[in-house]
């Protein structure tokens, strides 16, 4: 009865297409925006960038502008969860393991601890989610 998660879709980082079609157009190919970016993160100012390159000096700070950036503190990652859950969470990360992996591992983990500590007759249908759903939570109270 182990917990089989799926792995998020292939389109699961990307920007959504109504962020996309808000952003201005910018006159350079894909190719010119990343030479531009990586110019960029190697410490030029856009100015410059736009000389070496011989492109308008807007069309540059356009690209530049859209640039992902480093943060310096990250807050909650993938997960919309409390920070300390989520500090929970990355605790029991192996490695690098992906957090969805965590996730199902974890979820695994208490499903299996739930069939032990409460034994409930098997019926033919029965599935994962009904075993989910149908177990008492621990330290709740139900009113």
């Amino acid at each position: 009865m182990a917990f089989k998660g799926k792995a998020p879709g292939s389109g699961s980082g990307e920007m959504s297409r109504r962020t996309q079609q808000l952003r201005p157009t910018i006159a350079l190919s894909a190719k010119q925006v990343s030479q531009a970016r990586r110019m960029r993160r190697a410490g030029a100012e856009p100015d410059a960038i736009a000389a070496v390159m011989a492109l308008p000096q807007d069309e540059v700070e356009k690209a530049l502008v859209q640039m992902r950036s480093a943060r310096p503190e990250t807050t909650r990652g993938t997960l919309n969860v409390t920070l300390a859950a989520h500090r929970l969470i990355m605790k029991e990360r192996i490695g690098e393991e992906p957090i969805w992996q965590t996730m199902d591992r974890m979820l695994d983990e208490l499903l299996r601890l739930r069939a032990v500590a409460v034994p409930r007759k098997k019926t033919p249908l029965a599935s994962q989610d009904d075993l989910l759903f149908s177990l008492p939570v621990i330290g709740r109270r139900d009113d």
